[in-house]
């Protein structure tokens, strides 16, 4: 019988690493890099966040895309969503004749035109328990990319259901992976969950919680989490007991102090000697995340004049990044290098809290003079589109270095 999940990759590795190393590779980041994450270029300063661009995850998810194009030539290759969100390597996965099946607005996936005779790639961000079932009745080869932090997160879920606790999880109710975690909780009859997507929103639930004046009535609150939340929910019922759980790209910082104001409420509302019956919370945030998090946190304890984030635009933890460095210096988050014109010297960008609306073009965005340049990615950005926004921006001043200037130093 014909294995049809996979999950370990092909062995294919040592054959797809030479193309991926060609096509994701860069220079001018390597010879930064080697030279202490800082380097002169003219009369501009490049400094590079320590932890920055492709996590293991992503490495990973990239690697059995390639793998499972080798592996299967002759058949149709389907990829749940974006296998990652940034838009130069999806654009590659559609040139290698993937066929992407994108969600409708609900959130929700039609696999009617998938046959038991096609491949199809889970992202790394995983698919609801509804999702996997589905395909798998269909009998078709699924390839599992899903992030092994993602998986650490589902567990954590999976064991507040069977316990009998409500899973709170911080996160966008309608991103792919929030959807794939929040799905767990229902592994088991009468599972639930609750959606925050940040401490304002963790602060009514916590208001519910401990009864404190002026939280909002049951209906209030069933309507304002009607879609963030599990079907027939009853905050009167379901937040007795909660476990908290965070999407893995979130803001780690956010995720710990919402996990600490829920606990403070089930103290107010239980007591000290009864909260451990009442509230649960494990180590569920990324180390990748949390990495390049504090990357630029200690970055920023010396701020460049400007930062230029590079990462997609519906990468969570690009915009958390962004928004990190819009807090000490002017900040520019581009979801790829081609938002840097050299001819025309502008660059288009993502303001902050700007998912629903155009990008900014900014024409006099750089410093006259010397000045100090700042870079970091989200852990969806190859390292070419990096070292590419790098050379733009200092072909913007003049500079053009040479292939033999990057050579590391030593």
């Amino acid at each position: 019988m014909e294995q049809t999940y996979f999950r370990k990759g092909f062995g294919l590795k040592s054959e797809v690493k030479p193309l991926i190393d060609a096509e994701y590779h860069s220079e001018i980041v390597h010879r930064i890099r080697a030279r202490g994450y800082r380097d002169e270029f003219g009369d501009v300063t490049v400094r590079l966040a320590q932890e920055f661009g492709f996590c293991y995850g992503v490495d990973r998810a990239v690697d059995y895309a390639y793998e499972t194009v080798l592996k299967f030539p002759d058949r149709t290759i389907y990829l749940v969503g974006e296998i990652i969100h940034n838009p130069h390597v999806n654009r590659r996965m559609t040139e290698m004749g993937i066929q992407f099946i994108y969600p409708d607005v609900e959130g929700e996936f039609d696999f009617s035109g998938v046959t038991s005779d096609d491949v199809v790639l889970l992202p790394a961000f995983g698919v609801t328990i509804q999702a996997f079932e589905e395909l798998k009745g269909i009998g078709c080869i699924l390839v599992d990319t899903t992030c092994g932090s993602v998986l650490h997160v589902w567990k954590r879920v999976e064991s507040y259901a069977r316990d009998g606790y409500t899973a709170l999880i911080h996160g966008k109710h309608k991103h792919e992976e929030s959807r794939a975690t929040a799905s767990q909780a229902l592994k088991y009859e009468g599972g639930k969950y609750l959606l925050v997507r940040d401490m304002d929103e963790a602060m009514i639930v916590c208001d519910y919680i401990a009864r404190r004046p002026g939280h909002i009535d049951r209906d209030a609150f069933i309507d304002l989490f009607a879609h963030k939340a599990s079907e027939g929910f009853d905050p009167d019922r379901d937040l007795e007991q909660i476990g908290v759980a965070n999407q893995t790209t979130m803001l780690a910082n956010e995720s710990l102090a919402i996990g600490g104001r829920v606990k403070q409420a089930m103290v107010e509302r239980f007591g000290e000697d009864h909260v451990d019956e009442h509230y649960r919370s494990f180590g569920t945030i990324c180390s990748a995340t949390q990495e390049r998090q504090d990357a630029v946190k200690e970055m920023m304890v010396s701020p460049p004049d400007i930062m230029v984030v590079i990462g997609g635009y519906n990468s969570s933890n690009t915009n958390h990044l962004a928004h990190m460095c819009r807090q000490y210096t002017t900040t520019y988050h581009v979801e790829d290098a081609a938002c840097i014109d050299v001819d025309a010297g502008t660059i288009r960008h993502k303001p902050e809290l700007a998912a629903d609306h155009p990008e900014s073009l900014e024409t006099e965005w750089l410093p006259d003079g010397s000045f100090s340049l700042g870079i970091t990615a989200g852990a969806s950005t190859p390292n070419n589109k990096i070292g590419e926004a790098i050379v733009r921006i200092l072909k913007i001043r003049g500079i053009e270095p040479s292939f033999e200037t990057l050579t590391p130093a030593g």
